[in-house]
């Protein structure tokens, strides 16, 4: 897969590639694109597909270097794989019989251009090609253009072959002569914001295909946000294509600048133990558990200082973004811990548990000393024990059910045990896998690598399903890669439970988008029993307020990616990212703390929070808003951004605040922010990140035909996780629209038993 099977020199920097891509060669229409990645530490570049041969299992790109990415991708030779290819994405072209169609290509916008002519002509349109370029040399697929064209009109700058000026002029002298019923423009951005004034002025529909910056090219960042007629589009998503009259331009050439320092930066550069299988069945009734109940008496458990976590010195951590801020438990602290727990007969704590772990007996396993029995517990019941050990809000669930905090005490420490105890496994060598029951011979998809889908996967794999999880990323983890940054959930503690996964039989399929790359009926096609849903709600949300699309505003989604997943600050990548002095992010969620905590890691000199509400009201963890004002992050609560203002260059340098106060509860519980009539405030910022929420991922939903979906895109389930098509389930985000990871995870093991019964009564 992602062999280049032939390269082709168009020019001095213009290359044509054949790639072995059996699944995308066979899903790919006319307009899609996919998402290209060359090396470990490159960027995720769009590139337009040319052509498709779903029996050699191939497709085409058209490259032109112009930037560090395609530069690399242009340096590989025949029988070179590349690192990433994913698609097909976007939304194919809407074909139809128009009449008579012109379609403008300038430079390498002539390959994406050329399915769409083939279609065109198909479809019994009198097609006429423009095709335009700086010089005869960059004029490219004149031969397969003519064959499926009507005429051929060639423009070049220098007049060095067929007639000299731009493709405006070609375009014109069609419309003077006959009459023109739609227009198509691929090429640069200004060729096609010139092309549409032009079409414009006839009164000629256009459609124009764009090509914006993007990160991951589902939907889930926002990077390739446009305004369309006012409202704001995503090009991954909802484009390519768009009505050309409707775009703006102007905007949309401001942000496509906006890394280019960096990038020509960056161009400068280049041209310089064996795992057991036993499980501790032993419950509350067993003599060592007793025994340890009789060691200390009840009251004196009680009377035991809770563990504080040993933390990073907020100063030295505010700069280093990899470093994690919690530095665990040591084994005495553990064990000691561990000794408050007063092994309830009735544990309140099992309750408030989405994946129902047996907390005490794992924790009483640490309290005698066996620390790698209380990781095997947590194994039983949960795919991810390290990682919920960081990221839980254990103070919400199981912590908030702890029978100490009737006693006026704290709450046993529960989150920084399960931690400690996958820890100390992990850190052994001696990780154990879970008892695998038989294998059924019967195989499921995962779509998703997230926490709902790998907690699935678990239960499903110890079951004897044969699993597979498809991950349209390049990396499996999902929002625990992208989302959640190192000092928070370093990314090797996710590869190793990950890799636990694997050993249990579990496979990995990346780069693969159900709904694009491959649809829920081919799935079913090849084999596979029943489908679980878990893409994730990874479409930002946005407040749609003036200037909201100004350079170096960007979603929350979109900059963790950047520096998580693509690692974007390292000075190895490829990904650019930009670095604010004076960051705003807007939010009160752990996603915004953890945006704004990364921008202060970056070098921000002035990093803040803004929230509508007060601190009371905000939803992030009490533990994440203590380690941000540790580390010198401001709060400007009771504000809400209502304007942005940008340079002349477009770039944000100002936003307006609107001061709230609190009114009535809304249907939440929480109190309602109301504007102060008057009260506006104005701050310098450079960088703004905006964590307001997000939307359901559409690909997978919208791809199923017959799939009951909720009045904000979320797939509709029962009680048992199940869909309105019996053989899908679905859980996570995708489901609720937000979730905590335990709470995906919880939705996963639901899915899992439910699907189980069903599968297995057949």
């Amino acid at each position: 897969m992602n062999k280049i099977i032939s390269k082709e020199h168009f020019s001095e920097k213009v290359f044509k590639l054949v790639i072995e891509a059996p699944l995308i060669a066979k899903s790919r229409k006319a307009g899609h694109f996919v998402i290209v990645r060359v090396g470990e530490k490159g960027e995720r570049m769009p590139l337009t597909i040319a052509a498709a041969d779903p029996k050699a299992g191939t497709i085409t790109l058209v490259v032109q270097e112009v930037g560090l990415s395609s530069t690399r991708l242009c340096e590989l030779n025949e029988g070179d794989y590349i690192t990433d290819v994913v698609g097909p994405l976007g939304q194919a072209t809407h074909i139809e019989n128009f009449g008579t169609v012109v379609c403008a290509g300038g430079g390498v916008g002539v390959a994406p251009m050329l399915p769409i002519v083939q279609a065109l002509k198909a479809a019994g349109n009198r097609v006429i090609t423009v095709l335009a370029g700086r010089s005869k040399e960059l004029i490219i697929l004149e031969k397969e253009m003519r064959e499926s064209s009507d005429e051929v009109i060639i423009m070049t700058d220098d007049g060095s072959y067929g007639r000299k000026g731009l493709v405006t002029e070609g375009v014109e002298e069609v419309i003077k002569r006959e009459k023109v019923d739609k227009c198509f423009a691929i090429g640069p951005a200004i060729m096609m914001k010139f092309v549409c004034l032009l079409t414009k002025k006839y009164g000629i529909p256009t459609e124009v295909s764009l090509n914006t910056i993007m990160v991951d090219g589902t939907g889930m960042c926002g990077a390739c946000r446009i305004t369309i007629g006012g409202k704001t589009k995503f090009v991954c998503v909802d484009g390519p294509e768009f009505d050309g009259h409707q775009v703006d331009f102007d905007e949309m050439l401001k942000r496509m600048g906006a890394f280019k320092a960096i990038e020509r930066e960056e161009l400068h550069k280049l041209d310089e133990c064996e795992a057991t299988k036993t499980i501790d069945e032993n419950g509350r009734t067993a003599p060592w558990r007793e025994e340890l109940r009789k060691a200390i008496k009840a009251k004196d458990r009680a009377n035991i200082e809770r563990c504080k976590m040993n933390e990073l010195d907020p100063e030295y951590r505010s700069h280093s973004r990899k470093e994690e801020v919690n530095q665990g438990l040591t084994k005495e602290q553990a064990v000691t811990e561990a000794q408050r727990c007063l092994d309830c007969a009735n544990p309140g704590c099992m309750t408030g548990c989405p994946v129902g772990i047996d907390i005490p007996r794992f924790i009483k396993n640490i309290e005698r000393g066996e620390i790698l029995e209380a990781a095997k517990t947590l194994k039983e019941t949960s795919a991810l024990p390290a990682v919920c050990g960081r990221v839980c809000p254990q103070e919400k669930q199981c912590e908030s059910k702890c029978i100490h905090l009737k006693m006026g005490k704290e709450a046993v420490a529960i989150g920084h045990l399960e931690r400690f105890a996958a820890d100390y496994e992990r850190e052994s060598g001696q990780i154990s896998v879970p008892e695998i029951g038989e294998k059924n011979g019967i195989k499921v998809a995962v779509i998703g690598s997230g926490p709902a889908g790998l907690s699935f996967a678990g239960d499903m794999a110890k079951y004897g399903y044969d699993v597979t999880v498809f991950e349209a990323l390049h990396e499996i983890g999902g929002v625990l890669k992208y989302g959640i940054p190192e000092f928070r959930l370093p990314n090797k503690i996710v590869d190793v439970e990950i890799e636990n996964l694997a050993k249990m039989g579990v496979t990995f399929i990346k780069d693969c988008i159900v709904g694009k790359t491959i649809g829920v009926e081919q799935l079913e096609e090849e084999g596979f029993k029943g489908i679980f849903v878990a893409s994730g709600a990874g479409l930002p949300n946005f407040m749609n307020i003036p200037g909201e699309n100004s350079i170096n505003i960007m979603s929350s989604n979109e900059y963790l990616t950047r520096v998580n997943l693509m690692d974007a600050a390292s000075p190895d990548s490829d990904t650019p990212v930009a670095f604010g002095k004076n960051v705003a992010v807007i939010g009160g969620g752990n996603t915004a703390m953890d945006s704004v905590r990364t921008a202060k890691r970056l070098g921000a000199e002035r990093a803040m929070i803004i929230y509508r509400r007060s601190e009371e009201e905000m939803p992030a963890r009490l533990e994440e808003v203590k380690h941000a004002k540790e580390e010198g992050i401001e709060f400007l609560t009771l504000h809400n951004p209502i304007e942005y203002l940008a340079d002349e260059q477009g770039r944000v340098k100002q936003v307006v605040l609107q001061k709230m106060e609190l009114g009535e509860p809304d249907a939440s519980g929480r109190r309602s922010p109301v504007p102060i009539q008057g009260a506006t405030e104005t701050i310098d910022i450079d960088l703004a990140i905006v964590s307001v929420g997000v939307s359901p991922n559409p690909i997978v939903p919208s791809s199923i035909k017959g799939l009951e979906l909720g009045r904000k895109g979320t797939i509709t389930v029962n009680d048992q996780m199940q869909s309105s098509i019996p053989t899908i389930y679905a859980g996570g985000d995708i489901v609720r629209g937000g979730a905590t990871v335990i709470l995906a995870m919880g939705d996963g093991r639901r899915a899992a038993a439910a699907m189980n019964e069903q599968l297995s009564s057949k």
